[in-house]
């Protein structure tokens, strides 16, 4: 049984978004790649759904990592971010979202970027709200929650500092 106060658990699986993006000239900077912005726009898109998904409620980016572009993304591209929770606290999140770009007349797939991203789930009122206890499922769960919690106590400590 679950209440507002104890969310039930939830497996790593349960928040896996994957989302797809094909890069158009709109989506351009003025060197003829896809803008940074367009990027970190598309990474807090994916990351918020993995938030949610997660915690079944509405939430809100409150932190991103730093992020480091790895190389450009050619106009063109089939782009596509891969999301998941990484660590589950009382009301917030980490998701850790990587960035893939595909050459689609090649098959070439690079690892573009990846970032880390802290969400708050919101109540009806707007306030902070539970979220479910995150379940590994696997070694490689296991050792992105061990990392995320790292980071988390780090990011405590910086804001406390």
């Amino acid at each position: 049984m679950t209440d507002a106060r104890n969310p039930q658990a939830k497996p790593v699986s349960a928040s896996r978004v994957v989302l797809s993006h094909v890069m158009n000239p709109a989506d351009a900077n003025p060197l003829g790649s896809v803008h940074g912005g367009v990027i970190l726009r598309l990474v807090d898109e994916a990351g918020g759904v993995a938030a949610a998904r997660h915690a079944r409620r509405p939430t809100v980016t409150v932190a991103m990592d730093s992020m480091t572009f790895r190389s450009p993304v050619p106009i063109g591209s089939l782009v596509t971010f891969k999301a998941s929770v990484n660590y589950a606290g009382t009301t917030s999140m980490e998701v850790g979202v990587r960035v893939e770009t595909e050459n689609l007349l090649t098959g070439e797939v690079r690892h573009t970027s990846s970032a880390y991203l802290v969400y708050v789930a919101l109540d009806e009122k707007g306030q902070p709200s539970p979220v479910p206890r995150l379940i590994p499922e696997t070694g490689e769960d296991r050792r992105r929650i061990a990392a995320a919690e790292a980071r988390m106590a780090a990011r405590l400590r910086q804001r406390k500092g």
